[in-house]
C-alpha cells in the first residue's frame, strides 16, 4: 500500500497519464468535426511515402555534385554500396527505401493493431510522429555522412512504423464519431494520405533547389527541414485526436442494421476477425484492386511515352524510339503532367467514392470498382488504337480515381461486416494486402513489359497484354466482392463480452444516445474552420501545382 493510502485509509485508482485513451474521451461541448483535420494532419505527412523518388535523382549525385560523372562504382555490390563512403548510390539502391516503407506498413500495422485500441489514437499518433518524423532525420544524417544502411534504416524500416501506425491511428476514432457518414469520414483522413505526396514532392523539390550548392547537392537539408516540419504538424495532429464515449450516437441518428442486413450490429473480435471467410475475401479485394492501380503508377510515365511517341508533340509519324534528345525531354515532361493528373484522380477518388459508398452501400461500391475498372482496362488498348491521347489520359483517371477510392472505402467496409470495436486493428491486419500488392502489382506488369520489349514489340502493343492482365485481376476481385456475406450470429461478441473489452454501442447508457451533453454537436464552428484551414491551404496549394502541370496535356 502506498503511503497515501497509509494516511488516508482509502484506496485510489491510479490517475491516467496524458497519453492514455482515458484522457482523450471528449468532454461535453466537444466538436466532433475538429476530428478528421487531426487525421489529416497526420495522413498528409505519411503520404509523403509515395513522393520520395524527388530524392533519388539528387542522392545518385550526391558525391559528385557539379562534375561532368558521377562517382560510379561498377562492380560496387548492393552490400557495399551500404556502407561506401567514395561511391555514388544507383538509383536501384535507393529504390529500396520504398518497399522496405510499405513492407513495414503492414507489418506494423498488422503487429500493433491491436495495441492501438487499447492505448487510444492519441498515444498511437505520437509515436507515428516520431518514427516518420524521426526517420527523416535519421535519413538526413544517413545523407550527410553517406551511409546508406542509415536511410534504409531512418526512412525505410523506422518511417515505415510510423507509416503503418499513422495510418490506422485515426481510421476506428472516425468511424466511432461518424457512425452515419463512416465512409465520408474516412476518406476524408484517406485523402490526406494519397495528397501527401502532392504536397511534399514539390516542397522537397523546392528545398533541395534552396540549399543546393557547389558543394552539396541540398539533399539532407531538406530532409531535415521536412522531418522537423513533420515531427510538429504530426504531434499537433495527434494531440488533437478524442475519440467518444462508450456508446455515443449523433443526435437523431438511428442505426440501419434493421434495415440492411450488410452492416453488424454487433462486433468482432479482433482475435476471431481474421478466422472469418469475409476477412481474407476483403484481404483478397483489397489485394486485387491494389495490384491493378499501382501497377499503373508504376508504368505511367513510361507507358504515355511509348504508346503515344511524337503524337504528343504534334509529330505522329515518329515513334518514340525515333525521338532524338529534345524531343524525349519535351515528351517526358507532358508524361510528368499525366502523372500528376492521375495523382490528382487518386485524391479526389478517395474522397467521392468513400462518401459515396455511405449512400449505395460498400458491397455496390466495389462492384463498381471491379466491373467498370475491368472494361476501362480492356479498352485502354483500343482508346491507344485511335490515337485518342484524351479518351486514354481519362480511361486512365477514372481508373486512378476507383484505385484511390478503394483505400477510403475498405475501413468503412469492415465495420459494416465486423463491428467498429475493432475495426482499426482488424483494418491494420487487412492491409498485409497492400503491402503484397506493392510487390505483386509493380513485378507483374514490368515483368510483363519487359518480355514484350525483349520480343520486340512497341507502341501500344507493348502495354496491351499488361492491361489485359490488370483486367484479369479485377476480374477476380469481382469475384471476390460478390462472396462477401454478412457474417453468422456465432462471430459477434455478446454485450457482458463487449463491455469486458472496452465498452460498446449497445452497452450505452441513455443519457449518451442522441449526442447529449453536446458532446459531437458544433458543425463548423470557429475551431473547426481554423483547425480545417491549417490542413485545407496546404492541400489547395498542392492541387494548383499538379493542376498547373497537368494543363501541359492540354496544350
Amino acid at each position: 500500500m502506498s503511503l497515501s493510502n497509509v494516511s488516508t485509509g482509502r484506496d485510489f485508482a491510479p490517475v491516467p497519464g496524458f497519453l492514455s485513451r482515458e484522457r482523450t474521451v471528449a468532454a461535453p461541448g466537444f466538436n466532433r468535426w475538429l476530428v478528421p483535420p487531426a487525421a489529416l494532419a497526420i495522413h498528409l505527412c505519411i503520404g509523403m511515402a509515395y513522393g520520395l523518388s524527388v530524392f533519388w535523382l539528387p542522392l545518385s549525385r550526391a558525391l559528385s555534385v557539379g562534375a561532368a560523372a558521377p562517382a560510379s562504382c561498377p562492380e560496387m555490390s548492393l552490400v557495399s554500396a551500404l556502407f561506401t563512403t567514395s561511391c555514388d548510390w544507383r538509383v536501384s539502391d535507393l529504390v529500396i527505401v520504398f518497399s522496405i516503407g510499405i513492407v513495414m506498413l503492414g507489418i506494423s500495422a498488422a503487429l500493433f493493431g491491436g495495441w492501438l485500441e487499447r492505448a487510444g489514437p492519441r498515444k498511437a499518433g505520437l509515436v507515428a510522429a516520431l518514427c516518420w518524423g524521426g526517420g527523416f532525420l535519421i535519413g538526413a544524417l544517413g545523407v550527410f555522412v553517406h551511409q546508406l544502411w542509415l536511410i534504409w534504416l531512418g526512412m525505410g524500416l523506422i518511417g515505415g512504423i510510423g507509416l503503418g501506425l499513422g495510418y490506422i491511428s485515426p481510421v476506428s476514432t472516425l468511424i466511432k464519431w461518424f457512425p452515419d457518414r463512416r465512409g465520408m469520414a474516412t476518406g476524408m483522413a484517406i485523402m490526406g494520405f494519397g495528397g501527401g505526396a502532392m504536397i511534399g514532392s514539390p516542397l522537397a523539390d523546392t528545398l533541395i533547389k534552396t540549399f543546393r550548392t557547389a558543394d552539396t547537392a541540398g539533399v539532407w537539408q531538406a530532409l531535415a527541414v521536412m522531418g522537423a516540419g513533420y515531427l510538429v504538424f504530426m504531434i499537433s495532429g495527434a494531440l488533437g485526436y478524442r475519440v467518444p464515449p462508450a456508446g455515443w450516437q449523433p443526435e437523431g441518428w438511428t442505426p440501419p442494421a434493421a434495415k440492411n442486413a450488410m452492416i453488424a450490429s454487433g462486433h468482432v473480435h479482433l482475435d476471431q476477425a481474421h478466422k472469418t471467410p469475409q476477412f481474407w475475401l476483403l484481404w483478397l479485394v483489397l489485394c486485387l484492386n491494389v495490384s491493378a492501380g499501382i501497377g499503373v503508377l508504376a508504368l505511367a510515365s513510361p507507358m504515355l511515352q511509348e504508346i503515344f511517341g511524337g503524337q504528343l508533340i504534334g509529330q505522329p509519324g515518329l515513334s518514340f524510339g525515333q525521338l532524338d534528345a529534345a524531343q524525349k525531354g519535351q515528351v517526358a515532361a507532358i508524361a510528368a503532367g499525366f502523372v500528376g493528373l492521375l495523382s490528382l484522380f487518386n485524391i479526389l477518388g478517395r474522397f467521392f467514392w468513400a462518401s459515396m459508398s455511405d449512400r449505395i452501400g460498400r458491397k455496390t461500391t466495389y462492384v463498381i470498382f471491379f466491373g467498370v475498372g475491368l472494361l476501362l482496362y480492356a479498352a485502354a488498348p483500343w482508346a491507344a488504337g485511335l490515337g485518342s491521347t484524351a479518351l486514354f489520359v481519362g480511361i486512365f483517371c477514372v481508373i486512378l480515381s476507383m484505385y484511390g477510392g478503394g483505400f477510403a472505402t475498405i475501413p468503412a467496409y469492415l465495420a459494416d461486416i465486423f463491428g467498429t470495436q475493432f475495426v482499426g486493428a482488424i483494418h491494420g491486419r487487412l492491409l498485409t494486402a497492400w503491402s503484397t500488392a506493392g510487390v505483386v502489382g509493380p513485378l507483374v506488369v514490368t515483368a510483363i513489359r519487359q518480355h514484350q520489349v525483349d520480343a520486340g514489340v512497341q507502341g501500344i502493343d507493348l502495354y496491351a497484354r499488361t492491361m489485359y492482365v490488370l483486367a484479369g485481376f479485377l476480374a477476380a476481385g469481382f469475384l471476390c466482392n460478390l462472396l462477401v456475406r454478412p457474417l453468422a450470429r456465432h462471430w459477434f461478441m455478446d454485450e457482458a463480452g463487449a463491455k469486458g473489452v472496452g465498452g460498446a454501442p449497445e452497452a450505452a447508457s441513455a443519457a449518451l444516445r442522441g449526442g447529449s451533453q453536446g458532446i459531437g454537436r458544433g458543425g463548423f464552428s470557429l475551431a473547426a474552420l481554423l483547425a480545417w484551414a491549417v490542413v485545407g491551404v496546404p492541400i489547395l496549394w498542392g492541387i494548383w501545382i499538379t493542376f498547373a502541370k497537368a494543363l501541359i496535356l492540354f496544350r
